[in-house]
């Protein structure tokens, strides 16, 4: 038995998509599974009263991306105001679209989105082998050259490629260029949330100030790997805590992945390495479990389109009003382990 097959069950909303089936990557060996936690993800959207005068209220709300490393089943949204599932077409990220008229939303309500969530730790050989095609069905393919291009803030010239060459010391694989950009932001950034630009993912604003969070970290990160010829991408989503079976989540996580000819997709996660440097090897070339991915990339054109600029990320819902951003909204997430769910730890922290 060389792969251990998964049923992916994604319910169909609205139409907008059907059953799809995959198999999980299997990184560890062609006999091997690796570590899996399954739980329950719910999510509430606080809606206020509108303004008086308003007309039309717009959302986005994120669902968890579909791929190998994460089926998502037993989605259900229940919502006072129809809802419909949609993708962006450059990543395939999906979310419920709403369209809320203003006149019939006096009063505040909520949105309640629930589903079934399976997450495999993502670890990868660093040696060349044949790459797993975890590309779901549904979702539009997508060139690693595509993730060579810069984002708005994660240029590829200036200071970023200047960093790049510098760091690329004696390396000429692209693996250990990839390791050289990653110890260097873990041993030159500090994880706080000190001052005001911190969590916008500016990797010129990282690179100078040498500080930041998740997405600071990962843009310096993308930016000095695809100023050196690798792709990388751009994932975020939720840290699930490790140590409690049902809990609130309070906050977003993000990670990267590196593309090597002849390997494939490889996740790196250097914010958490750099808390806990212990697994500094480990989080080079794997993703543990404890995490729920909700969607790919950046600068990120909605569908139907939104009146605002590209989001610089999409992890919380967006919303605007009669065409201008609406920021009243606020949300709860929390998760629930389901029984018998495999323990949410790391197999092998080497």
């Amino acid at each position: 038995m060389n792969r251990i097959a998964v049923a992916l069950l994604v319910v169909a909303l609205a139409g907008a998509f059907g059953a799809v089936a995959g198999t999980p990557i299997i990184h560890g060996g062609p006999q091997s599974v690796p570590p899996s936690r399954s739980f329950e993800f719910n999510q509430v959207v606080h809606v206020p009263a509108l303004p008086d005068g308003s007309k039309e209220l717009r959302l986005w709300i994120p669902i968890p991306y579909e791929e190998s490393d994460q089926p998502i089943s037993d989605l259900k949204i229940d919502s006072p105001v129809p809802s419909r599932i949609e993708r962006e077409p450059e990543y395939g990220n999906r979310y419920a679209y709403l369209v809320v008229n203003a006149t019939e939303a006096k009063t505040p309500f909520d949105i309640h989105v629930s589903l079934h969530a399976q997450r495999f730790e993502n670890r990868v050989p660093l040696t060349p082998r044949t790459p797993a095609d975890n590309q779901p069905q549904g979702q539009p393919m997508i060139s690693p050259a595509r993730f060579l291009k810069p984002d708005r803030l994660v240029p590829t010239d200036g200071v970023i490629g200047d960093l790049s060459r510098r760091e690329r010391g004696d390396a000429t694989q692209p693996v250990d260029l990839a390791r050289n950009f990653y110890n260097y932001v873990i041993a030159t950034m500090h994880y706080d949330h000190d001052g005001t630009e911190w969590g916008r993912g500016d990797a010129v604003w990282a690179c100078d100030s040498k500080h930041g969070n998740c997405t600071d970290f990962h843009s310096l990160f993308i930016g000095m790997a695809r100023a050196a010829a690798i792709p990388a991408r751009f994932e975020i989503g939720f840290s699930v805590p490790a140590n409690s079976h049902e809990a609130a989540i309070t906050s977003y996580h993000c990670w990267a992945q590196f593309y090597v000819k002849g390997t494939g997709w490889i996740p790196v996660d250097a914010s958490e390495a750099w808390k806990n440097k212990d697994k500094r090897d480990y989080f080079f070339g794997a993703i543990d479990a404890n995490r729920l991915m909700m969607s790919l990339g950046r600068d990120i054109r909605l569908n139907p389109a939104q009146k605002g600029d590209a989001l610089n990320y999409f992890v919380y819902p967006y919303a605007e009003l009669d065409g201008r951003v609406f920021s009243g909204l606020k949300n709860e997430y929390s998760f629930r382990d389901t029984a018998g769910a495999p323990s949410p730890t790391i197999a092998d922290n080497r």
